[in-house]
């Protein structure tokens, strides 16, 4: 396995992954692996936002909901005594 030096990191962000990787219950030196995996591995065919949200709620057949007729506006209440 290959080893990965990085200076000049900033300390609040030092500080940040110290805390990430402690949540997480391991070092920082593999929350760092763990990070760098997600960000070059390829994504794994997930549909985009959109995408998700259309297929979820696409049994709801809202194409064909009906649209309630406009009312007029309620007259706000007066504000003298």
């Amino acid at each position: 396995m290959a080893a990965l030096t990085i200076r000049n990191i900033d300390d609040e962000v030092k500080n940040r992954l110290r805390l990430q990787a402690a949540q997480h219950g391991c070092s920082m030196e593999q929350e760092v692996r763990e990070i760098l995996l997600r960000a070059v591995l390829p994504k794994r065919n997930q549909p985009a936002f959109a995408q998700r949200i259309q297929k979820h709620f696409a049994a709801l057949e809202l194409d064909v909901l009906p649209i309630p007729e406009r009312q007029m506006a309620r007259t706000p209440p007066s504000m003298e005594g």
